[in-house]
């Protein structure tokens, strides 16, 4: 699922609603989300399974890129395969998703 974004009338925030479907979580019983809007906290931003889709929804200012990953209960770090660009990361060594505002 493509990532969802609804900008604010004034154009300065934007929500955007991150999803992975079940079947690309690994067998993941729980997932979440870390980047750079919340100093990648592993834990921090839990996503829900509705309808074998995980997701979660964010407001964030708008005109910045902004890196994440999904993490799995198991402490795997996946990507979205439907984020807007990638970035290589030397700290983990692998590509983080971007997701563009």
């Amino acid at each position: 699922m493509p990532l969802s974004k609804t900008y604010s009338k004034d154009k300065s925030r934007c929500k955007v609603v991150f999803s992975l479907p079940e079947g690309a979580a690994g067998g993941a019983r729980k997932l979440f989300l870390a980047g750079e809007f919340n100093d990648w906290n592993p834990t921090g931003l839990p996503l829900r399974k509705a309808k074998g889709v995980f997701s979660a929804s964010l407001e964030l200012p708008a005109g910045s890129p902004y890196q994440y990953r999904f993490i799995t209960d198991t402490g795997v770090w996946l990507n979205d395969t439907e984020a807007d660009c990638y970035v290589y990361s030397a700290f983990a060594d692998a590509d983080n998703s971007v997701v563009v505002l």
